[in-house]
């Protein structure tokens, strides 16, 4: 599957509870670049991405339509710096330090 670089966009990512085990959704701003989607925070603490560490099979919805993915925590700090210089406009806010979410897609 390929995805067009360097979009932001608001997408419905679905993550199951690591507690409940329930699908918990929610609405993120998200990024795409090299045919993957990314979610970012400035502090670990939001409960999708608690989520999608414990369990990383996800769903994202947008533009119509529904995709499954694998998520996983970006450790190279070059890429969480690239993706937060596509996210926001803002020199301040492409500068804060964020826990960055890849996912994978696949077609459900």
């Amino acid at each position: 599957m390929s995805i067009a670089n360097n979009l932001t966009f608001k997408a419905i990512l679905t993550t199951i509870g690591r507690n409940t085990g329930k699908e918990h959704s929610v609405w993120a701003k998200a990024v795409t670049y090299n045919d993957m989607i990314y979610f970012s925070r400035r502090n670990p603490n939001s409960d999708w991405l608690k989520n999608a560490i414990a369990n990383p099979e996800v769903k994202v919805e947008f533009d119509g339509e529904k995709f499954s993915g694998i998520a996983r925590l970006v450790k190279d700090e070059g890429l969480a710096r690239k993706i937060s210089s596509i996210k926001y406009t803002e020199k301040s806010r492409q500068e804060e330090s964020r826990v960055v979410l890849e996912v994978e897609l696949s077609s459900v």
